[in-house]
């Protein structure tokens, strides 16, 4: 039989033993845990989804749009720039004890797994607000074991490296509200159309409620469902202690004033240029969809943030919303070929059709410069070749066949030169000076300012039967204003990736001189004319303060002003999607968002006159005969010339005698010119 003071020393031994190894396995578990949080501490957390989103810059180097998967809108803000309701209220619903755990709510876990447990399965989570912020930056929503080891390491180091702030302004930034808007102050300006610093109580509470539902719970699409969401969030607010009960009442009868789906402007700028970029860079550029959604590239681009506001202010106050009228900007800098602006629609969140790019549309009359510059060009004609403007019958293709246009209202105005006819947009002119010239050589010209679109050889493409995008109009007309030099279009000038290395640099270019310079400056001087006294773009000639060159173009369907200052050329065009018709009051929409957008986007720019180039000679002559005008003559013009095509004879009508012409050549031709265009210019 054992001795009983024995078996006792032995029990103690086995105790003090059994203390040592709960000890020793506490010391281990406490130094292990040390490791693995010294360990996570140094340890870089994953590039979060929104850190790989490529972005797109404009060429003041601010960022316009990023590039993601998902689509969404996301406009990060700090902090200090959302509601404090909206905090209160969103950490009332989601994560209560948030400024005080460590980012595990260990008794919501154990309660968590003691139901999983029973139900064999893994149902239920605790997820505090910084494992839901790990979980959306860098995992999938796969309910697994090693996507919740996983999910508790990023935890531990979000906590470690970020303050509670800063983790909740990366929550509310990422965080999904519905509709494509990630992010609290995409979302407040989505549906209350506000920033979200200045939500109130009760939009705060909307918004809170959304996240757990976005579609369930979307006031656009199930705004009882909202409603009851949002009094679970004031309530919970009212347990909290953020808010009285009869606070959480006033808010929950408050009326909100949601902003028209219908009429929601993207928070992006420029929607239409950043699709027609991505388009470019992934096509063109040679960089994929993948690096472009996830390589963190860095685009910069030439899109300038003043002008691409002028564009979106002109197009909204000059298109009707209620209208299914549409619409295209897009506007160039002859001198770079830089792509300033663009606006491919009415509404972007409408249609996300380009109509910028679109090549279906007829330019109409806004051709006819182009086949005006290969007249100019060839000096078979100049700004006084005459035409007589009546009902004509032309016959083309060796007499087989016949073409008879008429004019617009079936207004004729006899023999007028070229001048007369740009200013009076005249077909009748217009097809005989293409027969004249050749319809083939115009399809050349048009090539060689860089219209790509398919033209047909005809008597009508004098009249713009044959489709060409606005953009091409733009890149065209920016020739012509640039003395006749082109300039590639460009859009994107580098590409960079998220180690800064350049992957795309635009190459240089000094341009292609396709056009005689004098040729050129003939022709815009000729143009300056459409917005004169008489001139179809005269209505709005008062909006420009600065010397101007352009055309209008009105077909059945569409309706064009294209036009240029020495920095910007501009097309503008307006029309419906569906073929139909456009009205009067239609076809008088183009010219005055042009001439708005011109005027604002160099409100900044001093007024310039288009240079004078070599090969020009500026003369004064008479206007009855088109001949040099002499000290008899009662109406003089000053009129410019390709050298070699101006007039040498004098007129003889007015006692032609004395063959020394006032003013002819008098002086500097140049300085003529100048003071001429300066005159108009102050005359508006």
């Amino acid at each position: 039989m054992p001795h009983p003071h024995h078996s006792k020393t032995k029990r103690k031994r086995r105790f003090a033993a059994f203390l040592k190894l709960i000890l020793a396995t506490t010391i281990t578990l406490f130094i292990a845990m040390g490791c693995l949080l010294g360990y996570l501490y140094q340890k870089s957390l994953p590039v979060a989804d929104t850190d790989r989103n490529s972005r797109l810059l404009d060429s003041q180097g601010s960022i316009i749009a990023t590039f993601s998967a998902s689509g969404r809108s996301y406009e990060p803000v700090t902090f200090k720039q959302i509601s404090p309701w909206l905090i209160k209220a969103t950490l009332s619903v989601e994560d209560r004890k948030f400024y005080d755990h460590i980012g595990f709510d260990l008794k919501g876990m154990g309660r968590a797994v003691l139901v999983n447990l029973h139900e064999m399965d893994r149902a239920q989570g605790a997820s505090t607000l910084t494992q839901q912020l790990a979980r959306n930056l860098y995992l999938s929503h796969a309910k697994t074991w090693a996507r919740k080891a996983k999910e508790a390491m990023y935890t531990a180091q979000l906590e470690m490296k970020y303050s509670k702030d800063e983790i909740l302004q990366m929550y509310l930034n990422g965080i999904y509200y519905g509709h494509g808007a990630s992010g609290i102050e995409a979302a407040s300006e989505m549906y209350f159309g506000k920033s979200a610093a200045e939500l109130d109580l009760a939009e705060s509470a909307m918004l809170a409620g959304i996240p757990k539902g976005p579609t369930y719970y979307s006031p656009y699409t199930h705004i009882d469902n909202a409603k009851k969401r949002q009094k679970i969030v004031l309530g919970s607010m009212v347990d909290t202690g953020d808010i009285t009960q009869q606070e959480a009442e006033l808010a929950a009868a408050e009326t909100l004033l949601f902003k028209p789906q219908g009429q929601q402007q993207p928070l992006v700028s420029a929607p239409y240029f950043r699709d027609y970029v991505k388009k470019l860079v992934t096509t063109q550029l040679g960089i994929s969809e993948e690096q472009l959604d996830h390589g963190g590239l860095n685009i910069y681009t030439t899109l300038d943030p003043h002008a691409q506001a002028a564009a979106e202010d002109a197009v909204t106050q000059g298109m009707d919303p209620q209208s299914e009228l549409e619409t295209a900007l897009v506007s160039i800098d002859p001198r770079t070929g830089y792509v300033k602006a663009m606006v491919g629609g009415k509404n972007y969140k409408s249609s996300q059709f380009n109509h910028a790019l679109a090549k279906t549309r007829q330019p109409g009359s806004s051709f006819k410069p182009i086949m005006y510059l290969t007249a100019l060009s060839s000096k078979t004609m100049t700004g006084l070749s005459t035409f007589n403007s009546e009902p004509t019958l032309f016959h083309y293709d060796n007499n087989r066949k016949t073409y008879q246009p008429s004019n617009f209202g079936e207004k004729y105005l006899g023999e007028i030169n070229m001048q007369e006819a740009i200013a009076a947009s005249d077909n009748i002119y217009a097809v005989n000076t293409l027969l004249k010239v050749g319809a083939d050589n115009v399809v050349a010209m048009a090539k060689k300012l860089g219209i790509v679109s398919p033209l047909k050889s005809v008597p009508s493409l004098a009249l713009g039967t044959s489709p060409i995008s606005p953009f091409e109009m733009a890149s065209a007309f920016a020739v012509i204003s640039n003395g006749g030099k082109r300039m590639p279009p460009v859009a994107v000038l580098k590409i960079t990736d998220a180690a800064g290395e350049v992957l795309y640099q635009a190459p240089e270019s000094s341009g292609d001189q396709v056009v005689e310079p004098a040729a050129a400056y003939v022709l815009t001087h000729l143009m300056e004319s459409v917005f004169e006294s008489g001139g179809t773009g005269s209505r709005v000639a008062s909006m420009i303060k600065r010397p101007v060159a352009g055309k209008t173009g009105t077909t059945d369907t569409d309706a064009w002003m294209v036009g240029y200052t020495p920095e910007l050329a501009t097309a503008v065009w307006v029309g419906y999607d569906k073929g139909r018709s456009i009205t009067t009051l239609d076809g008088h929409r183009a010219a005055p968002i042009f001439a708005q957008f011109t005027e604002t986007a160099l409100n900044n720019v001093p007024p310039k006159i288009f240079t004078i180039p070599a090969g020009v000679v500026t003369v004064y002559v008479d206007e009855s005969s088109g001949k040099l005008a002499t000290a008899d003559c009662p109406d003089k013009k000053l009129e410019v010339f390709v050298a070699g095509t101006e007039p040498t004879e004098y007129c003889s009508l007015h006692g032609g005698e004395n063959k020394h012409p006032s003013g002819v050549n008098g002086g500097n031709p140049e300085e003529h010119s100048w003071w001429s265009g300066f005159k108009r210019w102050f005359k508006q």
